[in-house]
C-alpha cells in the first residue's frame, strides 16, 4: 500500500475515476502505482531519466502494478494518449513547455499541475494559450504551502491579471496572505534603489488587494 505525502495526495484527488492517467516526471512512480490502485485504470508513468526510470520499475514491481507502463520520455513526447496528465514538483515554466508539446490535447484531457516556482508564470501561460483553470487548491506539507491546479483546454485565449496570475482560484486565505507578504518583502528590499520605488508601490498595491481578498474567506 503506498502512502503519499499531502502534496501528492492533493493531486492524486484531483484526477478522475476509472481513466488514463500519465505521470510525467515520475521520479519513484509512488503517485503512479497509488493512482492504479485507486483511482486509474491504467498509468503511464514516465521520465526523461534512467535513474529515475529504475526506481520507478523498482516500486511497480514491489506494488504489483501490472497497469502500470514506464515509459523514457522528455515530457509528453512519448505519450500518445492520456485522459490525465499529472505534472508535480518542477518549476511552473517547464511544466508550460510539456503542456506545449502536448499532442492529444482535447477539451476532455485534465491537467493536474503542481509547481514549485513560477506559479504565475504557468497561470499566465495557461490562459494565453487556451487553457482554464477548472479548480485550485492548496496542500501544506512540512512547513511549505503548495498549490495544485486542475486544467482543462478551452481554446479561448485570455490575459489575465497580475493578482489572478499570483493567486489563481486559491480561496485559501493563509496561502494568499503568504503571497502577500512575499510581495511587501520585495518591495521593501526595493526600497533602497531611487529607481525602483514605483514598482515598490505596484507591488504594494498587488499585496494590499490580495489581502483585500484573503480577508473575505475569514
Amino acid at each position: 500500500m503506498i502512502s503519499l505525502d499531502n502534496r501528492l495526495k492533493t493531486a492524486a484527488e484531483l484526477c478522475r475515476i476509472g481513466k488514463i492517467a500519465a505521470d510525467v516526471g515520475c521520479d519513484h512512480a509512488q503517485l503512479a502505482c497509488y493512482l492504479a490502485e485507486n483511482v486509474s485504470a491504467a498509468v503511464i508513468a514516465s521520465d526523461v531519466r534512467d535513474g529515475p526510470l529504475d526506481a520507478a520499475r523498482k516500486t511497480v514491481s514491489e506494488q504489483g502494478a501490472g497497469n502500470v507502463r514506464i515509459v523514457k520520455s522528455d515530457g509528453l513526447e512519448k505519450i500518445d494518449f492520456a485522459d490525465d496528465v499529472i505534472i508535480c514538483g518542477m518549476g511552473g515554466e517547464l511544466i508550460a513547455e510539456i503542456i506545449g508539446g502536448c499532442k492529444f490535447t482535447n477539451p476532455d484531457t485534465r491537467f493536474i499541475l503542481q509547481p514549485m516556482t513560477k506559479a504565475e508564470k504557468l497561470r499566465t501561460w495557461l490562459y494565453k494559450n487556451g487553457f482554464e483553470i477548472i479548480e485550485e487548491r492548496v496542500s501544506y506539507d512540512a512547513g511549505r504551502a503548495y498549490s495544485v491546479m486542475l486544467a482543462a483546454f478551452t481554446g479561448n485565449s485570455q490575459d489575465i491579471s497580475e493578482v489572478f496570475a499570483l493567486t489563481g482560484k486559491i480561496a485559501d486565505a493563509m496561502f494568499l496572505e503568504r503571497i502577500a507578504a512575499k510581495l511587501l518583502k520585495q518591495a521593501d528590499g526595493m526600497d533602497k534603489a531611487d529607481a525602483l520605488s514605483g514598482e515598490a508601490e505596484h507591488l504594494r498595491g498587488i499585496a494590499a488587494e490580495i489581502i483585500k481578498n484573503s480577508q473575505k474567506l475569514k
